[in-house]
């Protein structure tokens, strides 16, 4: 399974100039941007870290995810949730050469924390042998940072503040979190279950 991130956060969707106010930097200076490309890598770090903690999408942007079978043919669980639109599926066949399967035969069930493609039908469509399916599909809460849950948007300030504040400390743990954001986080995570799956 490859799951790729077809479009990236535009900048203009990252809350910079909340960032410094949270940070309680400055301003009225000549030099007050200069330290605008550091806080940009924080939020995207912080952002990137909850998205995986939580298996959520925070801003909107384009998916593609490749897998060779489906888990059943019944329905397929997505590998992101705030799924908004599943904008393609594709067939690959064992020489590489794709088709695109007709929209009327499989929908998007919404949901929370897993979203799934559903067949129209008895089962979605079939994938050739030695190939895979590409679905293609838009997730996130929106486009702009207002768009987000304000306990998620918290969570990543306050994330991004902890990685500024320690930016220079080798010695914390891997994957350490702050207690505040794993607080503010823990609704939108999705339980696992032994064998991989998912309530």
């Amino acid at each position: 399974m490859i799951l790729i991130e077809e479009t990236a956060v535009p900048l203009s969707a990252l809350p910079v100039s909340e960032f410094k106010a949270h940070l309680r930097l400055g301003t009225g200076f000549s030099d007050d941007n200069i330290q605008d490309g550091v806080l940009e890598g924080f939020l995207r770090a912080a952002l990137a870290a909850i998205e995986a903690r939580t298996g959520k999408a925070l801003i909107a942007r384009t998916f593609s995810w490749e897998i060779p079978a489906w888990r059943g043919a019944q329905g397929q669980a997505l590998p992101v949730a705030s799924v908004a639109e599943v904008l393609e599926l594709a067939l690959r066949d064992a020489e590489g050469a794709e088709t695109v399967a007709d929209p009327a035969t499989y929908r998007l069930e919404r949901d929370t924390h897993r979203p799934r493609l559903l067949p129209r039908g008895t089962s979605l469509p079939a994938i050739p042998a030695r190939g895979a399916a590409i679905i293609r599909f838009s997730a996130g809460y929106g486009s702009v940072w207002g768009d987000l849950p304000a306990d998620l948007g918290q969570a990543v300030l306050l994330l991004a503040a902890h990685y500024y504040e320690y930016r220079h400390e080798t010695a914390l743990g891997g994957g350490c979190m702050p207690f505040g954001v794993t607080s503010l986080i823990e609704r939108y995570r999705t339980v696992r279950l032994l064998g991989g799956g998912m309530v």
